[in-house]
């Protein structure tokens, strides 16, 4: 029901990733009346592999997450992520309010052991392919130690979802001198460069989309006004390339003449194609979609979900950190 078009993006998606991935059955949560004249509306109708779960309340965009977390305990985004927690669902996807989903999961869900702080991870697209950054928004203010769960957690995530044996982490910093940041960035390094992860040292902003790492580490305050800034400049040059290309005559046709490396661009930093960030470090499965996405964007979400539960990402995140803070102990 959330995010800025609710069952209008989310009923299209689930019934186009329906089609494409065979073994997955979703459970739609909302206002019932809604999603049955939505999926109506599509030719469609509720089944073995499509069910729906009614919830008499929902989380506005802009609610506190604590009015969220005390008012609205039958909410689609509180009971979607209660059936995370029963069992009866492997993972919770939305385009809601992030401060109450994030909230709400936490509370509900809990932490894995050992982990104090649940962090907000995505993909980016770089010249060399796609980094793994977090955090991207949950804590703005993370101490060493925390920096340091946030690098483990990324590990074993893009372990797990690429294939990736051994991947390479980065702390994100003003410079890559040793001299340079912080003191809770200097600990979190120190911190790394004592375990087995494949920790590089620091990255700077210039690095993200060179591919230099694997996985950027910062903490949300950093990390969201990086994205932020990303996604304001992607906007600037879309804007400068679409009034250049339509300044005349001349430049109209040199427009039609570039249309397909200017299609191959776009679908390459196509943000849609990288939407669904997934909120690490719980004792379950949560991805967030963009507010503003369409189906194809929140599909991607959704598949994004159903990779976590394949991989087994909570459970691999909890076995890794379970074996560094014995090493650290022993050590």
């Amino acid at each position: 029901m959330g995010g800025d078009h609710g069952p209008n993006v989310v009923v299209p998606a689930a019934l186009s990733v329906l089609k494409e991935v065979k073994d997955l059955n979703l459970i739609l949560v909302g206002d019932q009346q809604r999603l049955v004249d939505e999926l109506k509306s599509h030719g469609a109708d509720v089944g073995p592999r499509l069910q729906l779960k009614h919830a008499s309340q929902q989380v506005e965009m802009d609610e506190l997450p604590s009015v969220a977390l005390r008012g609205k305990k039958d909410s689609s985004m509180r009971v979607a992520i209660n059936l995370v927690r029963e069992g009866e669902a492997s993972a919770c996807v939305s385009a809601g309010n992030t401060g109450a989903l994030m909230a709400t999961s936490r509370f509900v869900l809990k932490t894995l052991p050992g982990i104090d702080r649940p962090a907000i991870i995505s993909t980016l697209p770089t010249t060399k392919g796609h980094t793994h950054m977090l955090d991207l928004g949950a804590n703005v203010d993370s101490s060493a130690d925390v920096l340091f769960q946030f690098a483990v957690m990324g590990s074993v995530l893009v372990q797990a979802i690429d294939g990736t044996e051994n991947p390479t982490v980065g702390l994100l910093n003003i410079g890559e001198e040793e001299i340079k940041g912080n003191e809770c960035v200097k600990e979190a390094a120190r911190l790394l460069a004592k375990s087995d992860i494949n920790y590089v040292g620091y990255v700077e902003g210039n690095d993200i989309f060179k591919g230099a790492v694997d996985v950027v580490v910062c903490d949300g305050f950093v990390g969201n006004v990086a994205l932020k800034t990303t996604e304001g400049v992607a906007s600037m040059i879309s804007h400068f390339m679409k009034e250049n290309f339509s300044r005349n005559l001349f430049t109209k046709m040199t427009a039609v003449i570039a249309m397909p490396v200017l299609k191959a661009l776009k679908n390459r930093i196509d943000p849609r194609r990288y939407n669904g960030a997934s909120f690490v470090g719980l004792n379950g499965i949560v991805v967030k979609s963009h507010g503003g996405a369409d189906a194809f964007a929140f599909a991607n979400a959704i598949k994004e979900a159903v990779l976590e539960v394949e991989k087994s990402v909570p459970e691999k995140i909890n076995q890794q950190l379970e074996s560094l803070l014995t090493e650290q102990q022993v050590g």
